[in-house]
């Protein structure tokens, strides 16, 4: 009973409590929230954004616009009103089967458009940007779109065009341009990704009937994520060790067929799907095995080497390394769009977040004063505005590699692999980190898949090991600058290429003092950018040769233990190269309202790289005091960035249709009249 009483107590009191509230603060009901646009609230463009779309987006910026317009003509790509604006974008609701064959139908709408007509007649480095174009646009609306199509014409078409010879173009160009033929490429295995010198497929020669047998010996052989594979492919790029007469010649790529022009699997060949991904399920990745398929002779892609009908191999490329390297040279193409759509990824993912962010409030600073915007939190300043920044100099970056590609030689073969293995790395890595702090940035409203920037994470996620792992491709890097740097000093000559001139001047000096000034200096970042590069290849030199002088002769075991070091370099050299490609294109600007933007946008680069690198305190390039000094610079350079964060995001050229409801009227886009 005492238990009873006790509980009557204690409502009691609560009751009274509440009714003595009641009389002491009367509640006022708040009017609803209004979505302002915030082209009505923030600052009139300070500089020429389409000029800057222009720069960001190099010479096809009017071709991104058309292919931007097809798509935003047919129906086949999900038009859907929300908010009082039209957005397109793939439906994730379908089954993975039908994803897939909506892919399929989007080929074959561009296709019917025109879009791929000439693909293989347009020739100097206008028909490659425009290539790079057409790959890039098509991401922007979906990845797999972009992942499918590039499979067919950059990896299976490439292939023809860069390793096959005039045989090859003749029968491949046309079919493979109409879709008559649909491409994949095999060359990952179960047992083999990155190293591909060590793939398991066999292919030896039966000069009896002028025919390559291709065999898959056991099951870390078989081919695996082949794109386009699982359901449409009817021709594949087979990526194999060539036996001839019991030697081995090393990796080699043929033609084979794998489905009829009914679709069905070949005589020989086995297919069986990858199933269900976190991501990119527009994309039908599949398995294959060959059990002894033959193809035709003059099916081996011969551009390096060939094999007479006789049997006899026969290449102008006696070494086998330099065999292989001049082999798979041309395929660096595929880290070029790589990089370039994870900058358009990025993109989508911060006009996004950036845009809600200007409309968005949160929280009073005073009791009944205005929520505040989001973006005016000095914390979300600080978690938006720098990957802006960084944006804008990878995107630059980027734009030099497609330049390097399209404009390649034989003497730059070194250079655009290196240059492509170190951008390929930095900027996925980038990517799926924006997206990341973006997601997180729009709440609740950033777990919607309509929404883009939690879903595309998933979606790009694969692009960090694709084409190559980005912590080897970083090991890779560092390795080509060791043996440039040992080359040079062989030779007893100066350093020449990959940016690595700066190695034959005197090493040079960091105040020991910074200040804000300072920091903003193009001197001072390009110092401190080549010192920290010219010391850790002077210390992953020294260690290398430290291991060599203790008796170990295996250079792999070398590697394998200076990882660390070799990854901090590979960073370093990444992130010159991005600054000096950054400063490569502001100088081609006037003085002017662009060039101060693209100023302060430098200087935020610069800063959250020292700021954010443990390599700087690590071995000593910034002093704990400078450290501290350019921690409190970061603040500084976001709030002299805010006023222009719309003007930036709009001139990153996504058009509204392919940016997410929450970029603009988010109120509206979720009213019951929307459903």
């Amino acid at each position: 009973m005492d238990r009873v009483n006790f509980r009557t107590q204690i409502i009691s009191n609560h009751l009274t409590t509440t009714q003595n509230n009641n009389n002491n603060h009367n509640l006022t009901t708040l009017p609803c929230i209004n979505y302002q646009p915030p082209e009505l609230t923030e600052p009139r463009p300070y500089f020429d954004t389409l000029l800057l779309r222009e720069i960001i987006d190099g010479p096809m910026f009017k071709n991104n616009d058309y292919l931007f317009s097809l798509m935003k003509q047919s129906t086949l790509f999900c038009p859907r009103n929300r908010g009082g604006k039209v957005f397109i974008g793939p439906d994730y609701n379908k089954s993975m089967e039908e994803q897939r064959e909506m892919t399929m139908k989007r080929i074959e709408y561009l296709r019917d458009q025109g879009v791929f007509d000439g693909w293989f007649d347009k020739e100097g480095y206008e028909g490659d940007l425009w290539r790079f174009s057409v790959a890039e646009s098509v991401s922007v609306f979906d990845h797999s779109l972009g992942i499918k199509l590039g499979v067919h014409f950059f990896l299976w078409g490439g292939a023809i065009r860069f390793m096959g010879t005039k045989r090859h173009h003749d029968k491949w160009y046309k079919p493979t341009e109409t879709y008559e033929v649909k491409g994949c490429f095999a060359m990952t295995e179960l047992g083999h990704g990155s190293n591909v010198r060590g793939i398991e497929t066999i292919t030896r020669y039966d000069a009896s009937t002028q025919e390559f047998v291709i065999l898959t010996p056991c099951e870390s052989a078989q081919k695996y994520w082949i794109g386009g594979a699982a359901n449409h492919a009817t021709h594949t790029i087979v990526f194999s060790q060539l036996e001839i007469n019991g030697v081995n010649q090393g990796v080699h790529a043929f033609v084979a067929q794998i489905r009829d022009e009914n679709g069905n699997i070949c005589p020989n060949v086995r297919i069986a799907d990858c199933g269900h991904k976190i991501g990119l399920n527009g994309v039908d990745n599949g398995r294959i095995w060959f059990d002894n398929l033959r193809i035709p002779r003059e099916n081996l892609l011969n551009s390096v080497a060939d094999v007479s009908p006789d049997g006899q191999y026969l290449t102008a490329i006696k070494d086998p390394d330099q065999r292989f390297a001049a082999f798979l040279a041309p395929l660096t193409s595929g880290r070029v769009t790589i990089a370039a759509s994870a900058m358009n990824t990025t993109k989508i993912g911060l006009a996004t977040a950036i845009r809600y962010s200007l409309s968005r409030r949160a929280f009073s600073m005073v009791p009944n004063e205005p929520e505040v915007l989001l973006l005016d939190y000095p914390s979300h300043q600080r978690r938006l505005l720098p990957l802006l920044a960084k944006t804008y100099a990878l995107c630059f970056a980027s734009n030099h590699l497609k330049m390097i590609y399209v404009k390649r030689t034989p003497e730059s073969t070194k250079t655009v692999h290196v240059v492509s293995s170190a951008l390929k790395a930095v900027l996925t890595w980038h990517c799926m980190r924006t997206l990341q702090e973006c997601r997180e940035a729009c709440g609740g409203q950033g777990i919607k898949t309509e929404n883009h920037v939690g879903h595309l994470k998933s979606e790009y996620d694969v692009q960090l090991t694709f084409e190559g792992d980005n912590n080897v491709l970083m090991q890779q890097i560092s390795k080509a600058l060791l043996a440039e740097f040992l080359a040079a000093k062989k030779r007893n000559k100066p350093i020449k290429g990959l940016g690595l001139e700066h190695l034959n001047k005197p090493a040079p000096i960091i105040p020991s003092q910074l200040t804000s000034s300072t920091l903003r200096t193009t001197q001072f970042q390009t110092d401190i950018f080549c010192l920290r590069e010219r010391d850790l290849l002077h210390r992953f030199v020294t260690e290398v040769s430290q291991y060599q002088a203790q008796g170990e002769k295996s250079k792999e075991h070398i590697f394998s233990v200076t990882y660390q070091i070799a990854e901090d370099l590979g960073r370093a050299f990444s992130d010159r190269l991005i600054l000096q490609t950054y400063l490569d294109v502001e100088a081609t600007v006037p003085a002017g309202p662009l060039k101060d933007i693209l100023g302060l946008m430098r200087a935020m680069y610069t800063t959250i790289v020292m700021e954010e690198d443990a390599s700087f305190l690590r071995y000593g390039y910034l002093s704990t005091d400078n450290a501290a000094v350019v921690r409190k610079e970061v603040p500084k350079l976001c709030s002299e960035l805010r006023p222009h964060a719309l003007a930036l995001v709009s001139s990153l050229g996504i058009p509204d249709a392919f940016l997410a409801p929450i970029a603009f009227n988010w109120v509206e886009a979720n009213a019951y009249s929307s459903i």
